[in-house]
């Protein structure tokens, strides 16, 4: 009984090695296994990290541009702003010189045409267009049109009343 006991024995613990060994190999390829996906997880990760590094320098890359590029717009906004404010300055004063130029020149026809004598007056407006006419004879006081319309023909004294009743700005009716 003692040798049987001793066989099952030796049998038990043969298995049981074999068994042993048969896991310990399955565990070590499963180990093997494992570190090979830990690897691979890690390189990914590294390219991972390396892409996400790349794009961040080109996002600020690219953010750089974009901020240099709003700065030369805004300098070229400033720029315009300063060139359209310089012209509605010049603008504006050659409006008031304009306006000077034509009061200077109205004064100097109504003088002129004051100082003449009514029917000289009357012979030369009536030579004009109705409108140039209106234009100089509303520059002159009301007495002094009254004189050079009673000399002027009656058609071309009443066509330019009609004009000078609408008032300026004086233009031909077509």
């Amino acid at each position: 009984m003692k040798f049987l006991l001793c066989l099952v024995f030796f049998i038990s613990f043969v298995f049981a090695k074999n068994n042993l060994y048969e896991c310990n190999q399955i565990f070590e390829q499963r180990k093997a296994e494992l570190s090979l996906k830990i690897e691979k997880i890690d390189e990914d990760r590294e390219a991972l990290e390396a892409l996400r590094a790349a794009t961040n320098a080109l996002l600020d890359k690219k953010k750089r541009i974009l901020s240099q590029k709003e700065r030369e717009i805004n300098a070229t906004l400033e720029k315009i702003k300063l060139k359209e404010q310089n012209i509605r300055k010049l603008i504006s004063k050659n409006k008031e010189l304009l306006k000077a130029i034509k009061e200077a020149k109205d004064d100097k026809i109504s003088q002129t045409y004051s100082k003449m004598k009514d029917s000289a007056a009357a012979q030369i407006l009536s030579s004009m267009k109705e409108v140039e006419a209106a234009k100089i004879l509303f520059n002159l006081q009301a007495k002094k049109i009254s004189k050079i319309m009673a000399k002027m023909p009656p058609d071309k004294a009443s066509k330019i009343t009609e004009i000078l009743v609408k008032g300026p700005p004086f233009k031909e009716s077509k």
